[in-house]
């Protein structure tokens, strides 16, 4: 089970040193934190990091209790990386080793969600060193493969 946008908050004070049972979060705090979140996740999300988090259409009346159905590779850079976006609002000042932590597990993230592109090989690149004429092959070169159709993957393929 996922995450829930409250959750991602909570941990996220936790890290600044102000938990909720030391702290109680009133509503405004809660919603100033909801609305970093989502800017965060858009961010993300116009970078190409899409981890399927639901971005809320009106910034004025965000359900912070809906499941995100983030994977939980996720989870820490979400929550580090927003405690330093909302450090600054809340008169803390952010740790180094926080910091530290929060660039990693992006870095993590990042890379364990990077795929190369594939690409067509070039109509001139060479078999290989060597290579003669043969039977079923009537050149020296790679013979173009037939156009691909791409998706990427938050696209959809219509078929019909």
């Amino acid at each position: 089970m996922s995450w829930t946008k409250r959750q991602f908050i909570i941990a996220a004070f936790e890290e600044l040193g102000l938990s909720d049972s030391n702290y109680n979060l009133n509503d405004g705090q809660l919603s100033t934190a909801s609305k970093r979140l989502d800017g965060m996740m858009a961010t993300w999300n116009s970078k190409g990091l899409r981890l399927s988090y639901p971005l809320s259409s009106n910034p004025l009346s965000i359900n912070i209790d809906i499941d995100t159905t983030v994977p939980g590779k996720a989870n820490e850079a979400i929550y580090l990386n927003l405690a330093i976006k909302i450090a600054s609002s809340f008169g803390k000042t952010v740790s180094q080793e926080l910091k530290v932590n929060a660039r990693e597990a992006y870095r993590s993230l990042l890379s364990s969600n990077a795929y190369p592109l594939s690409q067509r090989q070039l109509d001139n690149l060479p078999r290989g060193a060597g290579a003669k004429v043969r039977q079923g092959y009537n050149t020296t070169y790679i013979t173009p493969q037939p156009p691909y159709i791409e998706v990427g993957p938050d696209g959809d393929l219509d078929l019909g």
